[in-house]
C-alpha cells in the first residue's frame, strides 16, 4: 500500500469509529516554544506543575515514539442537548465534556481499535503509540497543524462545521502518511469568548492565564480557591463552558449520539445540597467510570459551598 493509500484507509477506519475529523501532521517540531516557555515563566499554569515538564519533548512530536514519521489527529464530538432544569433545590453546572464516560478511556479504546485493524490490514510491520492527554505533546497545536482545525481567540481548536465541543486523539506511527493543509484562522473580529470568560482568563486574543480560568479553579486547583475569583465562578462546580457558548461555530448543535457520552447523573446539574455532603464511598459509587473523578471528594465540596454562596447571592 502507497502513504496515501494508508492514509485514506486510515481515516476510513477513524470514520468507523466515529472520529467526526481525521487529520495528518508531520513530526517536524511544532512553532512557539519560545512563546510557551515564556508563559510559564509567567505562571499562567498556575499549579499545574506537569506542563513544565519534558520541554524537550513537548514540540518534539518525533520524540515521543521511536521512528515516528506521522502523527494522526482525530476529533471525536461530544455535545449533547441540554436538558431543562427539574430540580427546584440549588443545583451547579458541570462542564458538557463530563456528562458521560470518561472520555478518556473512550477515545483511547477507539484508537486502539483503529490500530488494531490497521495490523490487519497492512503486511509490513509498524509502530503506533496512542495518546489521550496522556504524553507531553501539544495535542491543540498538532490538531491545527493535521489540519482538524485552528486555534480560535479562546485557545480552543475550533472546526468550521463542527464548531469546539470534541476531545482530541493522536496516534503516532512510523508509518509515512500524506499531511493534510492547515485551515487558516477564521475567528475575524469576534471577540465573543473573551467578553464571556467570567473571570477575565482570556487575557487577549490567543492567549489564557490558565491560572484564573474556572475549569482549573474546579478541577486542578487542590488548594483554596483565590477569594477574588470566587464570585465569578457562578454555579459552576466542574469546568466551564462559557467560551464556547457564546462561540459562533457552535451556533448550530452537532449533536453526538456515542452511548458513552450519555448524560449521566449526577451532571449535568448537580443537587449543591448533596454535592456539600459526599463522602468518600457516595463519590466513588455516583462518579464511578466518570471524568469528574479528577477532582477529589473535598474539591467537590468546596465548589459547591462557592456555587451555594453566588446562588444565594443572585437572588437577594
Amino acid at each position: 500500500m502507497s502513504p496515501l493509500e494508508i492514509t485514506t484507509r486510515i481515516k476510513a477506519l477513524a470514520a468507523e469509529q466515529g472520529f467526526c475529523r481525521t487529520g495528518i501532521a508531520p513530526v517536524e517540531p511544532l512553532d512557539r516554544a519560545n512563546y510557551y516557555k515564556q508563559w510559564l515563566a509567567a505562571g499562567r499554569h498556575g499549579r499545574m506543575h506537569y506542563l513544565s515538564r519534558n520541554l524537550g519533548i513537548r514540540f518534539h512530536p518525533s520524540r515521543i515514539l521511536e521512528g515516528a514519521r506521522s502523527m494522526v489527529v482525530v476529533a471525536h464530538p461530544y455535545r449533547r442537548q441540554v436538558p431543562d432544569r427539574r430540580d427546584s433545590s440549588p443545583c451547579g453546572r458541570v462542564a458538557m465534556y463530563a456528562w458521560g464516560k470518561d472520555y478518556h478511556k473512550v477515545v483511547r479504546r477507539k484508537l486502539f481499535a483503529v490500530c488494531d485493524r490497521l495490523r490487519e490490514e497492512i503486511p509490513h510491520p509498524f509502530e503506533t503509540r496512542v495518546c489521550v492527554d496522556t504524553a507531553p505533546i501539544v495535542e491543540r497545536a498538532l490538531a491545527a497543524r493535521a489540519g482538524i482545525g485552528w486555534i480560535g481567540k479562546n485557545t480552543m481548536v475550533i472546526d468550521p462545521q463542527v464548531g469546539s465541543y470534541f476531545f482530541v486523539g493522536v496516534i503516532a506511527t512510523t508509518l509515512e502518511l500524506v499531511a493534510d493543509v492547515p485551515i487558516g484562522d477564521q475567528c475575524g473580529s469576534c471577540t465573543r469568548c473573551l467578553q464571556a470568560c467570567p473571570t477575565g482568563a482570556l487575557l487577549r486574543p490567543y492567549e489564557m492565564d490558565a491560572s484564573r480560568c474556572v475549569s482549573y479553579l474546579t478541577i486542578e486547583l487542590r488548594e483554596s480557591i483565590p477569594q477574588e475569583l470566587q464570585a465569578a465562578m457562578g454555579d459552576w462546580v466542574f469546568g466551564c463552558d462559557m467560551c464556547q457558548e457564546v462561540c459562533p461555530y457552535n451556533r448550530k448543535p452537532q449533536l453526538q449520539h456515542d452511548p458513552a457520552y450519555a448524560i449521566k447523573p449526577p451532571c449535568p446539574f448537580p443537587s449543591l445540597m448533596e454535592l456539600c455532603t459526599w463522602d468518600d464511598d457516595d463519590y466513588a459509587k455516583a462518579l464511578a467510570g466518570s471524568a469528574l473523578k479528577r477532582a477529589t471528594p473535598a474539591m467537590l465540596r468546596r465548589n459547591a459551598e462557592i456555587a451555594r454562596r453566588n446562588i444565594a447571592c443572585d437572588t437577594r
